[in-house]
């Protein structure tokens, strides 16, 4: 199990837990042993259900109990898992949700399905690298967002969820067509002053989608090609186009120069320790739902670029930010085969999540 540092510490290195290990015996014979609980290795079992997916089964789920029972079992996956003591938390609604991902993760008893996840692929154009980050998302702690580019759109997919969003689900999207210019660093912290021009876009963009459909609509009657130009301002275009606006969030893109940031009073953060400069910043959009996954909805907001290997995004209904920190380790054999390969996946670890 690869587990994100303690909330909320998303510079911190990423922790490794074994869940099962398999001595190999000889050509076809081989012994798998369940790592999970605390009372050392005992017996396993690991079946390839199909290709690039496995499942593991233990076979003496005993070993997992603890002689205290739930309640101990509780307050040591809490030591483990967050770092700290259930005094610790005096937050009302954060302890509902801790207990609730503990009771939700723990019955599974090590039986579980694995399914190949594949690294998005990059290009020279990419606002960043893309790849996995660490990101607060309050009460739940850290969760692990995969940032990947298509085209002039930008979307961070949840590889480990919480009872609201769960794993798979499209968190962030950004929208690089649409840079934000932020005002003086005295006139930011005013909420009301952001919210006004994160708006005001939202609403261009609004626009802009209903101009295209329009389009699109009239194109269809006049029986004219599927590969008119697209809206000089927002539209989807093909692959290779670039919109005027997108051509200007690129020159921005690259440019060196960083501008002074600071959250708006009322905005919380789980991470007061986030750089206060940035280099860019988007409109975007994020997805909020209901316990269960219950109403979903996209929401307005605002992606910020700190670094090349940190960006926040403030939601702007929850008046609360997010930081991310990018997962520096290696992985051997992650990439994707190809394009339609990688899309394929994303769009099959959704429709798990749904």
């Amino acid at each position: 199990m690869y587990l994100p540092p303690h909330d909320p510490h998303v510079d911190d290195p990423m922790r490794f837990k074994p869940l099962f290990r398999i001595h190999l015996m000889e050509r076809k014979c081989a012994t798998v042993e369940c790592m999970y609980g605390h009372k050392g290795p005992h017996n396993g079992h690991i079946q390839i259900v199909k290709k690039d997916e496995f499942s593991t089964k233990c076979n003496q789920t005993d070993h997992h109990r603890m002689s205290g029972g739930r309640q101990e079992e509780f307050r040591t996956w809490l030591r483990e898992e967050w770092g700290r003591t259930l005094e610790d938390i005096f937050h009302e609604h954060m302890q509902e949700l801790i207990l609730m991902k503990f009771i939700y993760t723990s019955q599974y008893d090590n039986c579980l399905t694995y399914r190949r996840i594949y690294l998005p692929p990059s290009s020279p154009e990419d606002l960043i690298q893309p790849g996995l980050f660490k990101g607060t998302y309050g009460s739940h702690g850290l969760e692990i967002v995969m940032l990947s580019f298509h085209g002039k759109k930008a979307k961070g997919t949840k590889i480990t969820g919480d009872p609201n969003i769960p794993a798979g689900q499209q968190t962030v999207e950004i929208d690089l067509a649409h840079p934000l210019q932020l005002p003086d660093i005295e006139t930011l912290r005013d909420f009301s002053e952001l919210s006004r021009i994160v708006l005001e876009v939202q609403e261009q963009v609004r626009r802009e989608e209903q101009e295209r459909e329009q389009r699109q609509e009239e194109e269809e009657h006049s029986q004219q090609a599927a590969s008119q130009p697209a809206s000089p301002l927002g539209g989807e275009g093909a692959e290779g186009e670039e919109t005027a606006a997108g051509a200007e969030g690129r020159t921005q893109d690259k440019a060196p120069a960083s501008q002074p940031f600071v959250l708006p009073m009322g905005v919380i953060s789980r991470n007061e320790d986030y750089p206060r400069t940035c280099r860019v910043c988007f409109y975007g959009t994020g997805l909020i739902a209901g316990h269960g996954f219950t109403s979903p909805e996209r929401t307005p907001g605002v992606f910020v670029l700190f670094d090349d290997d940190r960006f926040g995004f403030i939601w702007l209904e929850l008046k609360s930010f997010s930081l991310y920190s990018r997962i520096k380790v290696s992985f051997q054999n992650a990439q994707a085969p190809s394009r339609e390969a990688f899309d394929e996946m994303l769009k099959n670890i959704q429709s798990l999540a749904t």
